[in-house]
């Protein structure tokens, strides 16, 4: 066969069943001198026959498996022309495409890591030919490649410098468009939290509107937000859609082994079961490569911070069919305040088998240990925190507490065909704790602290949770139009057991006189202990479709069922606390209008339903929470989608929403209803060439209880400032003697903002820090090296960012600190 042969279009060859082999493929691989006709679109702008058209976006579908197969799919998607030899593509595989995409940027990222590249034939197809400088290989994993004169990233490659990724599994669990979800969600991608030196949550938190801190980060023990005006205790957040709840997270989250932090806003019963209503935080773990990496970075910081991690990943075997990445972090500080320091050795492999190209199989390991210091803040005295030093601690350092946390998990995933997937994850996490945890209350006299202190110790196995979740994917077309079905169930049960050692002991919050390790066990062993356990259970099930319809419109619907019941026990009571079985069905929907492709309009509707709602006074188990939202709002994205913007307004109302309970505030009270409603506005990505930018901000002018107790109807939500914002902006320089130079800064502004709901006298003044940094990056040989200075709160403000423990526990915000890094990769 000549290079001139015909061979009929893909468009007119039949689809094959399932396992049947491909009759065009067939014919290509038995003529290896032979070129095979497909129908797609140049890569190359000014190739295309009509530049419109080339920037018009298709939604691809297309499993991982040969490049051959691949193109095949490409073209009969696209229906444009490519041309390429059988050889040249013979034994390379393909990472598949999932999401929309203009047709060049799909073709370039099938190619991505091939060692092939594409080129402008006269008759408006393309052919495909070897890269002059680069060595074809067989890769799962799209790596960097250039495309006139940009480079086009996959959003798991180490290098993606790219502050927007558009697409975001978290909202539907489909690897989902951004800009065809009918809700607000936003990711801060790698890029940004290298650049801010991000170490906890809160790091990468700061730059998502609506989403602020409310636990007391300074301790380094805990960590959780208020989202929308709602915190997350005590459901928690989620690692890679797993359930992680607050109570597995002692000692809070190293980032050492996240990818990117992805937030849904609002309700998201439907897919999460027991989540906040205020919106869902999913931390991405880095995954295996196929393509070799290995990262060594050193951090040295104010009050003797140190911290070291480790990034490697790669082949185990030569066919590439086993993976590995292994993640490592070990930190040791001291802080601005007295006594008070952590330290932590974190280690996180992981393993992937691809058994073939529609089976994959991840199995996963997380070790974490550390001890860490219990720090509740300042009391307030009238309505403004205490006025003493910013280093003032109020609790007891010594014993330091300590935690010990062990997750194991597996997943794995069957393509059936190119349309049906089924996929399956497990997870455990075990946790062992010995904590002393202080509860303060300040005396009448405003000058004695008294501090009820509780010895609580905790095995590992007797502090355990188990989440499964089974989900079937399909893409299906009816009457002309196309769905993606997601057919999924889930169960999570977790098991605590606690001996508890209570004492007290007051301390004078302007001359204060530590107990240390002899007077806390003098105290500890004249008190009676008691044994505190609970057992949860959690079983949903949920159905969603989405749809695209004409002009440019996308349908989302689903519902969930949910089923739970909890048993709460205290050795000191002579029955246990149970509560009945708690059933609902909770819908979710949105549409989407998409005009253009640089611009959506959206609304939706959500509820939701968080049936375990923790304990209150007696250890009473508190009704389960309710709500629902609307939502409405417009995005857009720009610069070939490498800048996205998002304008959401939502209406938010709550039933039986946890409060600090007046009667004891080491309790919760459920209120009978609350509402929030407010305007976001989140903005990432690359303006120019090398300027990168994230922003955010939110008016929340209602945060209110609208249904109670006279004492807290018409109360502000703790924690909630009517104005929040944060902007971080970065410059590296492309060219010239001083290319890889990076320089930029920001800043994170807060209103004032209320203690506690039932009694709004005490305020937190409100604040804005100011944020820089410089990096400078260049080759070493085959690395990559890279220095870089952070400094935050340059202007060395003094500020309260959040009262995790009402008006008794104000946390106090860092002075001026400097962290600095050197990081190399190759």
């Amino acid at each position: 066969m000549t290079a001139n042969t015909a061979i009929p279009a893909a468009k007119q060859v039949s689809k094959p069943q399932p396992g049947e082999r491909r009759p065009l493929a067939a014919a290509v691989t038995g003529l290896c001198a032979g070129l095979l006709l497909l129908t797609a679109q140049s890569p190359t702008a000014s190739a295309a026959p009509d530049n419109a058209a080339s920037e018009q976006t298709v939604n691809f579908a297309i499993p991982a498996g040969s490049l051959s197969d691949a193109l095949l799919q490409f073209s009969e998607t696209s229906g444009q022309k490519v041309l390429f030899n059988a050889d040249l593509v013979r034994g390379l595989r393909s990472g598949g495409l999932q999401g929309r995409f203009t047709v060049p940027q799909a073709l370039q990222r099938l190619l991505s890591g091939s060692g092939l590249t594409s080129r402008a034939t006269g008759s408006g197809s393309v052919t495909l030919e070897k890269a002059s400088s680069v060595e074809p290989r067989s890769s799962a994993t799209m790596q960097a490649v250039t495309v006139t004169g940009r480079n086009v990233y996959d959003a798991t490659d180490p290098y993606n410098p790219d502050y927007s990724l558009p697409n975001a599994t978290t909202s539907t669990k489909t690897d989902t468009p951004i800009m065809e979800t009918p809700f607000s969600v936003q990711v801060v991608p790698k890029q940004v939290l290298e650049d801010v030196q991000a170490v906890r949550p809160g790091d990468a938190l700061n730059y998502v509107s609506g989403v602020y801190q409310g636990s007391a980060n300074s301790g380094d023990w805990l960590d959780w937000s208020k989202r929308r005006g709602f915190d997350s205790f005590p459901t928690g957040d989620y690692r890679d859609g797993g359930a992680f709840p607050l109570a597995s997270a002692w000692g809070g989250r190293d980032l050492a082994n996240i990818e990117q932090v992805e937030v849904l806003k609002g309700p998201a019963s439907l897919l999460y079961g027991q989540a906040t209503p205020g919106g869902v935080i999913n931390y991405v773990t880095k995954k295996p490569l196929a393509t070799p990496y290995y990262s060594l970075q050193q951090q040295f910081g104010s009050y003797d911070f140190y911290r070291t991690t480790l990034d490697a990943t790669g082949p185990i075997t030569e066919d590439k069919s086993l993976l590995y990445r292994f993640n490592l972090a070990y930190k040791d500080a001291n802080s601005f305040r007295d006594t008070v320091s952590s330290d932590r050795i974190f280690i996180a492999p992981t393993v992937s088998w691809i058994i073939s190209p529609r089976t994959r199989i991840n199995f996963e390991l997380e070790y974490d240990h550390g001890h860490m210091v219990f720090d509740r803040g300042v009391p307030a005295i009238g309505s403004r925190p205490a006025d003493v030093p910013r280093s003032r601690f109020l609790g007891e350092a010594d014993p330091q507490s300590e935690f010990e946390r062990i997750l194991v998990g597996v997943n794995w995933s069957h393509a059936f065909n190119d349309n049906w997937t089924l996929s399956h994850r497990f997870t455990a996490v075990y946790n062992g704790i010995d904590q002393v945890a202080s509860f303060p209350s300040l005396n009448a006299d405003n000058v004695s602290l008294n501090r009820s202190f509780e010895l609580a110790k905790s095995a590992l196995e007797d502090d355990a949770s188990y989440f499964n979740t089974v989900n079937l994917t399909g893409h299906i077309d009816t009457w002309g139009l196309q769905h993606t079905l997601l057919l999924g169930g889930d169960y999570f049960r977790q098991s605590t057991k606690y001996v508890i050692t209570p004492f007290s002991s007051p301390i004078n919050i302007f001359n204060p006189v530590y107990l240390g390790r002899e007077g806390i066990d003098n105290l500890a062993s004249g008190a009676t202990s008691f044994t505190s356990s609970s057992d949860r259970d959690w079983f949903g099930l949920y159905i969603q479709d989405q749809i695209k319809l004409p002009y440019h419109l996308h349908l989302l619907a689903g519902m969930r069922y949910d089923s739970s019941e909890q048993i709460s026990r205290n050795s000191r009571r002579l029955t246990p606390n149970v509560s009945p079985q708690q059933d609902k069905v909770t819908p979710r929907g949105g549409l989407v209008w998409q005009p253009i492709p640089e611009l959506s309009l959206y609304g939706s509707y959500s509820e939701n339903f968080t049936g375990i709602n923790g304990n209150g006074f007696g250890g009473v188990l508190l009704a389960p929470e309710t709500a629902q939202q609307w939502e409405f709002g417009l995005k857009t994205e720009l610069f070939d989608k490498r800048f996205l913007a998002t304008l959401a307004w939502f209406d938010l109302t709550k039933q039986n929403a946890r409060v600090a309970d007046p009667r004891d505030t080491r309790f919760s009270a459920a209120v009978g209803e609350a509402n929030v409603a407010g305007l976001e506005i989140d903005l990432k990505g690359e303006i120019l060439p090398g300027w990168n930018m994230i922003g955010s901000y939110a008016y929340t002018p209602d945060a209110v209880t609208t249904i109670g107790s006279a004492a807290e109807v018409d109360k502000r939500f703790p924690g909630v400032p009517r104005h929040g914002g944060s902007f971080f902006t970065t410059y590296e320089l492309q060219s010239g003697v001083m290319q890889g130079l990076k320089f930029g800064g920001g800043m994170i502004i807060r209103s004032s903002q209320h203690t506690e709901s039932t009694n709004n006298d005490v305020v937190l003044p409100g604040y804005a820090t100011v944020n820089l940094l410089t990096s400078y990056s260049w080759k070493v040989g085959a690395s990559k090296l890279t220095t870089q200075l952070n400094i935050n709160n340059l202007l060395d403000k003094e500020y309260y960012p959040a009262s995790a423990f009402s008006r008794n526990g104000i946390e106090v915000g860092a002075p001026r600190t400097v962290m600095g890094s050197v990081r190399i990769e190759y």
